[in-house]
Formats: structure tokens, C-alpha cells, sequence
């Protein structure tokens, strides 16, 4: 009978435990210097900023994407492309770009398993074109958007964001405007989570 209570009773305790567990501002988690404007300032936005090629992106993916399935209300969750290193603004062009269409949900997981369970080397126009023309989207409409001056302004809108979440690699998560963590930080993507929502809850209290 105890062996049954304990098989029921400790994984509640720990969930309990995860749920309440503490953080400490400059190691799992660091307050941005100063705020930056979030897209819905009526809700607790999260943003994670991720670039297509990288691996620890791509071993979040299914984390923040749970996440995102069981948010609380209230919150709003938006992926930017980052830009940080200029190689990577190919990919981001082609996300703003697809979002442009409406086709992100379309090619977003697609590139992603392409590109890390595939080797498929696609970070040009011409080749990720010819992709998104494989997941069904129109490639020239597809190629307009890219080169148009809406997506212009989105990649220099997220460099200039970039600048002030003051991240140095990706993923980074920034919560409400305020709060930026990663992995490194939290120290897994499963912890990383548990801050996301820690800061979450925080952010929902003070509104």
C-alpha cells in the first residue's frame, strides 16, 4: 500500500515542485536593460528568435512548440528569424516572406527537418524557392515577396530588436519585452521551459 501511494503521490510532488520552482535574474534568466515594444501589447508576448540552420533550434522546436499548444490565456507566442549573423538573414528573408503569403505553417517544420535530418543545403533564393515550390507554394509569388520592401523592413525591424534583447547566440527567448533566457542560461530546453513559464505567470500577475 505505501510502495502504491508513493508510485501516485511523488510525481505529483515533483510537478508541484517544477511548477514553483525559483529562477534567479542573471543566471537562469537576465532583465533586459531596457524594455523594447512587444507586437500585442494588450497580452504577455513570448518571442523565441531562431535561426533555420542551428541544431540546438532545431532540438527546441518540439519543446516550445508543446509549449505553445498549452499556453495559458493571455499570452501570445510569435518565432522571429534572426539576423545576427548576416548569413542567416537567406532564411529569415524567406520566413517574413512566407508569412507575407500566409504559408509559414506550410514550410516552417518542412525546412527545419530538411536542412538537419536531410543535409539539404538550401540558403540561397534560388534554392529556397525551389523548396517552398515543393511544400506547395507558389515560387513567384514566393520570389516577389522576398525581394519586396515589407520584408525589407521586417529584417531591419528585427535587427534593430535584436540589438536591444542583447542576445549573443540562439535560440533565445524573450518574454513580454523584459526577460530574455536560452537554454545555456536555464541549463536544458526542459528547464528553459520552466522559466518561460515562470516569467510568464510573473508577467500575467502584473497586468
Amino acid at each position: 500500500m505505501i510502495k502504491r501511494t508513493l508510485t501516485i503521490v511523488l510525481p505529483l510532488l515533483l510537478m508541484f515542485s517544477g511548477a514553483h520552482a525559483e529562477f534567479d535574474e542573471g543566471i537562469e534568466y537576465a532583465e533586459l536593460k531596457q524594455p523594447v515594444k512587444t507586437s500585442n501589447p494588450d497580452k504577455v508576448v513570448v518571442t523565441e528568435v531562431f535561426w533555420y540552420g542551428c541544431p540546438h533550434c532545431f532540438r527546441f522546436e518540439p519543446y516550445i512548440e508543446r509549449w505553445d499548444a498549452g499556453k495559458p490565456e493571455g499570452v501570445v507566442f510569435e518565432q522571429v528569424p534572426s539576423v545576427l549573423n548576416p548569413r542567416w538573414s537567406e532564411q529569415a528573408r524567406a520566413y517574413f516572406a512566407l508569412e507575407m503569403l500566409g504559408e509559414t505553417e506550410k514550410v516552417h517544420k518542412a525546412l527545419f527537418r530538411a536542412l538537419h535530418l536531410q543535409n539539404r543545403r538550401i540558403n540561397s533564393l534560388d534554392t529556397l524557392a525551389a523548396f517552398v515550390a515543393e511544400m506547395g507554394v507558389d515560387e513567384k509569388q514566393f520570389r516577389e515577396a522576398y525581394q519586396s520592401f515589407p520584408v525589407d523592413t521586417q529584417l531591419r525591424k528585427s535587427r534593430q530588436k535584436e540589438r536591444k534583447y542583447g542576445h549573443t547566440g540562439v535560440p533565445a527567448v524573450i518574454i513580454n519585452g523584459k526577460y530574455r533566457t536560452s537554454a545555456s542560461m536555464a541549463g536544458s530546453n526542459a528547464r528553459m521551459i520552466d522559466v518561460i513559464n515562470h516569467l510568464v505567470q510573473k508577467e500575467l500577475a502584473a497586468q
